[in-house]
């Protein structure tokens, strides 16, 4: 079994953003006209992480298929992850801090994850929520975690705050 651990992002932050502007610039280098977003627990400011850095790549349907291919030869493909017309799923453990990189076409329904950032940076309430519900699955199963983030992110979707981004 799979435990989950968290650290202060305090510990990541410079890394993160390092590791951060290195792959945009490569991503970039490949697709000049995506829109890149850095993702997840590292872009919210003392914030509870696992350690890891998430990037977000937005793309057009009609460039989706040409941007699978482009990020397959940058990043490993996450075959732990789903894969949709829409959505697909990178990675690199090799970096430090380990990355993911999630491609969304832009407006379809995995396009959420820069909407759950700009919610949980203007509202302290939902972030000290977040960051309760993995100190309370520090050291415990990554798959029960996983359940309880995805019910907490669920609930976020329903918020008038998140409703104010758009579908």
């Amino acid at each position: 079994m799979e435990k989950v651990n968290f650290y202060n992002s305090k510990l990541f932050n410079k890394n993160a953003e390092r590791i951060f502007l290195i792959q945009k610039n490569k991503i970039k280098m490949l697709l000049p006209d995506v829109d890149i977003q850095h993702v997840g627990s590292t872009a919210i400011p003392n914030s509870i992480t696992k350690g890891d850095l998430d990037i977000q790549v937005r793309v057009y349907a009609n460039e989706f298929a040409k941007a699978v291919e482009l990020l397959s030869n940058l990043y490993e493909i996450n075959e732990e992850s789903i894969k949709t017309d829409t959505f697909r799923a990178f990675k690199d453990d090799t970096t430090s801090p380990p990355l993911g990189v999630q491609l969304t076409v832009i407006d379809a329904d995995f396009d959420f994850l820069w909407k759950f950032r700009e919610v949980l940076l203007a509202n302290k309430n939902y972030r000290e929520e977040y960051d309760n519900l993995k100190k309370e699955y520090e050291g415990k199963s990554m798959d029960e975690y996983r359940e309880a983030k995805d019910e907490f992110f669920q609930g976020l979707m329903e918020t008038p705050e998140f409703k104010k981004y758009g579908r």
